[in-house]
């Protein structure tokens, strides 16, 4: 794989997670419809010398579903790493 620059990079990321979404992020309901591309945003992006790195997200409410996506340009290897949200709290205090 090589990437060719930021909005190539992005657009790749959100294929990846459109399709890692409609094959394991269901398994739990079975009656959610499948996501497409508009379904996924990206949170935040980067390019350090050769390498690239990006957080995404969907906007399906409370799925929780977080990945970041590395992209070692010394290898030419896209990295996937998909997180669910464990807990929401609030703290007023120390």
């Amino acid at each position: 794989m090589i990437i060719t620059g930021m909005d190539h990079f992005q657009s790749v990321c959100k294929k990846k997670l459109v399709e890692w979404y409609n094959n394991n992020g269901q398994a739990d309901t079975p009656q959610t419809p499948p996501i497409d591309l508009s379904n996924v945003f990206i949170v935040w992006s980067c390019k350090t010398l050769q390498n690239y790195k990006c957080l995404a997200s969907t906007d399906i409410s409370g799925d929780g579903i977080y990945a970041e996506y590395t992209y070692n340009g010394d290898k030419q290897e896209l990295y996937e790493d998909v997180y669910g949200k464990i807990t929401n709290t609030c703290h007023t205090a120390e």
